[in-house]
């Protein structure tokens, strides 16, 4: 008997004492990422920003290709303490965006209605706001704020660019409390040394794709990576 009383049609005494197995990996996995989670939630204030980022941001319509709008850092903030701000891979020098971050941010934007009834939620990138919202029109991007960094220095302040420019994946969480922002949390394991045969996976936790193909027997393909478009 499975440690659930579970069992499928057909499957064999091997096949269920190897389930059985996983499972008890399964389940100190999970007590494992709630003990990481609250860890992260009791960590202090980070330093408080240095300045008000302005950033530019389009018009509520990705069809309005004309409106472009100034708005601060602080005024990301609404009525609401916390901003998770990723970094979407997309300079001004480079001919297409990151089909990686492209990926992940086709499954954020569904997400997003949902996401931003606790948080803040918006993707900075550092091509200019109109690039940055055609290529948002072209995946269907109807629920994510966009923003453009193009005009301050937020992607090399907070490490999504690196000193020659190269963009860098990552997301970044800010607090406002008593009229002050402060960085709360950046993923660190883009720059821990990987272990042979893994990824960064520094934001795996809200990437559907690959969580996915991790319950499939073929998982996610040494060499595999996701397009922008397939044949």
């Amino acid at each position: 008997m499975s440690n659930t009383g579970l069992r499928f049609p057909n499957e064999s005494a091997e096949y269920r004492a190897k389930r059985d197995a996983l499972q008890r990996s399964e389940v100190e996995l999970r007590r494992r990422i709630e003990e990481v989670a609250a860890l992260r939630r009791a960590l202090p204030e980070g330093g408080e920003v240095p300045e008000d980022y302005v950033f530019e941001e389009g018009g509520t319509s990705l069809d309005d290709t004309k409106t472009v709008r100034k708005v601060k850092l602080s005024e990301l903030f609404g009525d609401k303490p916390t901003l998770v701000a990723y970094g979407f891979m997309y300079g001004p020098n480079v001919a297409k965006a990151c089909p990686m971050c492209t990926a992940m941010l086709d499954g954020l934007n569904g997400n997003a209605p949902h996401i931003t009834q606790r948080t803040n939620l918006v993707v900075i990138a550092m091509s200019p706001i109109a690039r940055i919202r055609a290529h948002a029109r072209e995946r269907g991007w109807n629920y994510l704020r966009l923003l453009s960094s193009a005009g301050n220095s937020f992607n090399r302040d907070y490490h999504t660019e690196t000193a020659d420019g190269s963009q860098i994946p990552g997301m970044n969480v800010f607090v406002q409390r008593n009229g002050r922002i402060r960085h709360f949390w950046y993923p660190e394991m883009f720059g821990a040394k990987n272990e042979l045969g893994q990824d960064p996976r520094h934001i795996d936790a809200i990437w559907p794709l690959w969580n996915v193909l991790d319950l499939t027997p073929e998982g996610r393909g040494a060499d595999w990576r996701p397009k922008l478009a397939y044949s």
